[in-house]
């Protein structure tokens, strides 16, 4: 047991430490673009976007998923599955870019067409990547995403930099996004063994469908409905608005998706090696949510607080309207691990069924929220997401009170502590913004007295995450001795 502790720790701190080192080279890089690149560039990428994202869900969801809950997966199911998801990625290509010049007219933009058929052969490389990637999961093996990931994202980076400093404008973007995307795939293909066998069962490729439809279809709605705002904003709106509420939602997602990715990639697997043990499954549910908005709420706070003097500082003046934007997803952004941790307990017990009725539910309140403000522009729109972000955690913990005991009540009072010490913190570092002193100096004060405050506070609240997170920290520098990991 405590070998396998330390297998699954290790294997978080490898998840974390790529997404931190992908997420961190990728908030410096987005400085400088955005600091050479005009709003509307951002705007055009950010619609193209929106369409690749949509059609990578038929890639990144359900049979991945299902290859890492099935108990007995072998080289029969992944190689069955790799050579179905690249037919694919092949077929969605072909529509991507036959539609391509219908996109452009319909936003009557005609510099769409090109952008749209060359960043969509993403979706190809995702065809490729993608069982590698669920090789990875299944298997911890985490180590493999730090380099393929990072390597990936400072390569792109240096040839995104030169050309935007070099004036070719959206297609910095565009090139970014695609080296990125072709070289993560090469190293994950070099450094990961597997290897797709010469084997297609069609038997098992339909046993995998059952449960991985569910939640292709879940994660599409998803999808859909997280990216039907940008869709909207793109049509009735400038591409302006647009890039300012992508930008405002950039960065608190950037530092978000860190945590809440690492515990994401690392809990399905390990929940699903305990799906036979309710008890286990509940503790690990409760420790992941306690845990990880632990860590999660004073950074979003953090950045809620200092949001204008952050955004002055480092992406210029011109950026200034996407504060109110950034300040209402930090807001948003807090509670992303409590639904990450429920829907993940569900997907390890196996009810994909229960998971696409919730999603169902959800994605209707959240049509019937955005119809009722996408005439009021896009802040009302950015801000309606706070509704259904309360709403749709009570929906995602509703069922684990039955399946785990584990009811939304007590999900709360869990966390009711840490959210407390946040706001607190968030106060007091927004009123140290007031001060009349330069912007870097103003920030650094902010940022010290919000560390103080928060660990100040849980010392003094006696919050058993901050105990716990620093118990983690001791176990790893001695080599795991005594850690306990998710129990």
């Amino acid at each position: 047991m405590k070998e396998k502790s330390n297998v699954i720790f290790s294997s978080f701190i490898w998840r974390f430490l790529e997404r931190f080192g992908a997420k961190g080279v990728e908030f410096i890089v987005s400085i400088i673009l955005a600091r050479l690149l005009a709003p509307e560039v951002y705007g055009t990428i950010a619609l193209v976007t929106v369409f690749t994202t949509i059609l990578n869900v038929f890639v990144d969801s359900g049979f991945g998923n299902a290859l890492i809950q099935k108990k007995d997966a072998d080289d029969v199911d992944f190689s069955s599955v790799f050579y179905f998801n690249f037919l694919v990625c092949l077929l969605l290509y072909g529509l991507i870019f036959f539609i391509a010049p219908f996109i452009a007219n319909f936003y009557e933009m005609t510099e769409l067409t090109p952008i749209v058929r060359v960043l969509s052969l993403t979706i190809v490389i995702s065809g490729i990547k993608n069982i590698q990637q669920a090789y990875v999961t299944r298997n911890l093996l985490f180590k493999k995403f730090f380099f393929s990931t990072l390597g990936g994202t400072i390569v792109a980076a240096v040839i995104g930099i030169w050309m935007a400093y070099r004036g070719y404008g959206v297609w910095a973007l565009v090139a970014q996004q695609l080296i990125n995307a072709t070289i993560d795939t090469i190293i994950l293909w070099i450094t990961v063994k597997w290897r797709p066998k010469l084997v297609f069962s069609l038997y098992r490729l339909k046993g995998l469908l059952s449960y991985g439809w569910k939640l292709l279809v879940s994660a599409l709605l998803d999808t859909l409905y997280t990216d039907i705002r940008q869709l909207v904003i793109g049509k009735f709106y400038s591409s302006s608005d647009l890039a300012f509420y992508n930008q405002g939602k950039k960065y608190p997602n950037l530092l978000a998706s860190n945590i809440n990715t690492s515990i994401d990639s690392v809990l399905l697997p390990v929940m699903s090696s305990e799906q036979d043990n309710k008890e286990r499954v509940k503790a690990m549910t409760r420790r992941s949510i306690k845990t990880s908005i632990y860590l999660m709420a004073p950074i979003m706070c953090g950045m809620c607080a200092t949001a204008t003097v952050l955004v002055s500082l480092l992406l210029t003046d011109k950026w200034l309207p996407c504060v109110p934007y950034l300040r209402v997803f930090c807001i948003t952004f807090i509670f992303y691990p409590v639904h990450t941790a429920n829907l993940n307990a569900i997907k390890a017990l196996g009810r994909s069924d229960l998971f696409l009725k919730l999603e169902l539910i959800k994605k209707i309140e959240g049509a019937i929220v955005l119809l009722a403000t996408i005439w009021f522009g896009p802040f009302v729109m950015a801000c309606s997401g706070l509704v259904t972000v309360w709403i749709g955690q009570m929906i995602n913990a509703w069922p684990n009170k039955k399946l785990l005991g584990y009811p939304y009540k007590e999900q709360l009072f869990d966390i009711l502590p840490t959210l407390i010490l946040s706001t607190v913190m968030c106060v007091s570092v927004w009123v140290l913004g007031l001060l009349p002193l330069r912007n870097w100096l103003i920030l650094l004060i902010q940022v010290v007295a919000g560390v103080a405050i928060y660990v100040g506070g849980s010392m003094l609240l006696k919050i058993d995450s901050f105990y716990y997170c620093i118990n983690i920290v001791k176990g790893f520098l001695h080599k795991g001795n005594g850690l306990d990991w998710l129990q």
